[in-house]
């Protein structure tokens, strides 16, 4: 923790208060929160950024899509657009946000939407033609004015929140104690070789957040799986071949240590760029002319909010997906109980 951190601490001790007083607010039922008769799952987190959200939202679109009519609905973060937005042809990262119109490209079977109050996007998406039959609700941890029937919530297992603290001093965006909304907690981004041992230390260090009586929570850990192949609209190479090739590594994500250190070589140029970062003309010439002759690997979030602006034989995406470290199906089962249930007794 930096100085100027600890020295913002008074500040996250009234922060603290306030989004306990609106949580308790909601608790209580003073503050109203809304109900759909459908499936309405959220995924979220307690911390800002960097928790592996968009990957397991992936997750729960294959894991579902087969069987049912699937909707996402975000708030569309740093979109140059307001109000309810449905996915269509017309759309691109700057007007629904670059997370949404990366799931809008890689599931053309499912409807993507955003909406900053999310109990008027549900209402929206109720009242379309074709009627979503489950709402994945992405990054609405803290969106108390609607109750969705299943929590997941997620914490990076570099950055525990059980370790962490309010903002601004930490990163916490509410108290710990908000753990106990969540049906499912999943540490995230583990270490491929993460031992029997430390999962149990980990277990018992969240398990103290909830009371003892509750026994109704389930928690897994997963990691970072990469693709082998890096990708374009028009071509594919296999990463064994381009970690050997100069090129140029990019990222504008909260943590891309680990996506940087999978990719790159000796002589590679690495740029980064803040999360969720729009590319103006200058950023573009400057990237431009640093990869001449070389090829540009970036993130799939920053593909799409580069795409077009990039020579397209020259910029490629890496794929990511959340892959469990064990218990997959026991998790897989978890959500299709909740989503076969609660459509049965609609």
């Amino acid at each position: 923790m930096n100085l100027l951190r600890k020295l913002l601490f008074p500040f996250a001790i009234i922060y603290g208060f306030i989004t306990s007083l609106r949580n308790y607010l909601y608790d209580k039922g003073i503050l109203k929160s809304y109900s759909f008769d459908i499936p309405i799952i959220t995924v979220g987190n307690l911390s800002v950024g960097g928790t592996g959200k968009t990957p397991q939202i992936e997750y729960l679109i294959r894991l579902l899509s087969p069987n049912y009519k699937v909707a996402t609905l975000s708030r569309g973060y740093k979109r140059k657009s307001e109000g309810f937005i449905l996915a269509d042809a017309a759309s691109n990262a700057e007007i629904i946000g670059d997370e949404p119109f990366q799931y809008f490209k890689k599931f053309p079977n499912i409807q993507v939407a955003v909406d900053v109050d999310r109990r008027n996007g549900i209402e929206q998406l109720l009242n379309q033609k074709s009627r979503p039959e489950i709402i994945l609700l992405d990054d609405a941890f803290q969106h108390r004015k609607v109750r969705a029937g299943l929590y997941i919530l997620l914490t990076s297992y570099d950055d525990l929140f059980y370790d962490d603290f309010m903002l601004p001093t930490g990163n916490l965006r509410e108290g710990r104690i908000g753990a106990r909304r969540a049906n499912i907690i999943i540490v995230t981004k583990c270490p491929p070789n993460i031992t029997e041992s430390e999962q149990k230390t980990i277990r018992e260090n969240l398990i103290r957040f909830f009371s003892h009586n509750d026994n109704k929570r389930e928690i897994f850990f997963s990691n970072i799986d990469y693709d082998d192949k890096v990708y374009n609209n028009e071509n594919s190479l296999a990463v064994s071949d381009i970690k050997l090739a100069q090129k140029i590594v990019l990222a504008g994500i909260a943590k891309p240590k680990p996506f940087f250190d999978f990719l790159k070589a000796d002589k590679d140029e690495i740029m980064t760029f803040p999360d969720h970062h729009h590319y103006n003309e200058s950023e573009i010439l400057a990237i431009k002319s640093r990869a001449i002759d070389k090829i540009i690997v970036s993130t799939e979030k920053d593909f799409v909010r580069l795409d077009a602006k990039i020579l397209k034989k020259q910029l490629y995406y890496l794929p990511i997906k959340s892959k469990f470290v064990s218990n997959q199906k026991t998790f897989d089962q978890i959500i299709l109980n909740y989503v076969g249930t609660c459509s049965r007794n609609r």
